[in-house]
């Protein structure tokens, strides 16, 4: 019986089918996405160890736990060490003699670090390990930042787990695809008050409950194999998450790509208040309840 109203409501819905025969299948992998982002959310590096986000001064930095550092970290010696950062953007690191640290592994006393923006699909930005902490550069918007992570941070060691709306079939829609006029942008906003501009590869149109909608996608990075989706509904703020939830798509094929919203997620600003989350655009903000995918994290403080 449950398989057949599921597969009669998406074939009223107009979604991409759903074959009663292979609901079974389709659940368990949801479920298997599903398992797979709590591995990736819950990893020793995963968004959950985040412990500090510190911005750098131009000129020395002094970095530590200790009260008297410019950059005071909530683990780690008291005395790390002094990030410079030039008036050209770059930076350079010199470690205190007895803080023990690394630098990619190395024991060695000081290095240039290389921040995410400036890192290759060869080499990742700079690690400076510490007992069981770590951090690198980033950069927003011109900003230099410390992300400081930690695999015993509290935040990973007392996770409660992602609760989501059932799994719901009706909510895979097949969406018909408008390609982008050559150069269109999408800005978006993000929760430190930077706007990004990204390409737009093109325009999702679909249906629900009668009524059209419309998303746009943007590119993170040349080359991604997948589209990126930043959107919010009538749930946020409520049921999920205020800022925005996020969901990724195979490009088109024949004119159509799959929405399948039981895959939409939180960004990381959902469960630390030390990430740099992107907010969904005034275009992608759905005058619909989308009751599908991650829910509200029960832990978020903020």
């Amino acid at each position: 019986m449950l398989r057949n109203s599921l597969f009669v409501a998406a074939a009223i819905l107009g979604v991409a089918t759903v074959h009663a025969t292979d609901i079974d299948n389709y659940t368990q992998g949801i479920q298997q996405w599903h398992a797979g982002r709590v591995e990736r959310l819950t990893a020793a590096d995963g968004w959950l160890s985040l412990i500090g986000l510190e911005w750098l001064q131009p000129g020395a930095n002094r970095v530590g736990s200790a009260a008297d550092n410019d950059i005071v970290l909530t683990a780690g010696p008291a005395h790390l060490g002094v990030v410079t950062l030039a008036t050209d953007g770059s930076m350079r690191i010199v470690l205190d003699q007895d803080s023990h640290a690394t630098i990619d592994g190395k024991a060695v006393s000081e290095a240039v670090l290389v921040d995410d923006a400036h890192a290759t699909a060869d080499a990742a930005p700079t690690k400076v390990a510490f007992g069981t902490a770590s951090f690198y550069v980033i950069d927003r918007d011109g900003r230099k930042g410390l992300r400081v992570k930690d695999s015993e941070a509290p935040s990973r060691k007392h996770f409660l787990g992602i609760d989501s709306f059932p799994i719901d079939p009706s909510w895979r829609i097949e969406a018909n695809w408008v390609p982008a006029q050559p150069g269109e942008t999408l800005e978006m906003g993000s929760v430190i008050g930077t706007i990004d501009k990204y390409p737009v590869p093109g325009k999702l149109e679909f249906t629900r409950d009668g009524k059209h909608f419309e998303l746009l996608p943007v590119i993170e990075e040349p080359g991604d194999a997948q589209y990126f989706i930043v959107f919010a509904d009538r749930t946020s703020g409520k049921e999920t998450y205020g800022a925005a939830r996020f969901l990724y798509i195979d490009p088109p094929k024949e004119g159509k790509v799959v929405l399948d919203f039981n895959k939409a997620y939180n960004p990381p600003c959902a469960f630390t208040g030390f990430a740099t989350c992107p907010l969904a655009p005034p275009e992608n903000r759905l005058d619909l309840r989308v009751t599908a995918g991650e829910k509200n994290y029960r832990g978020s403080h903020h």
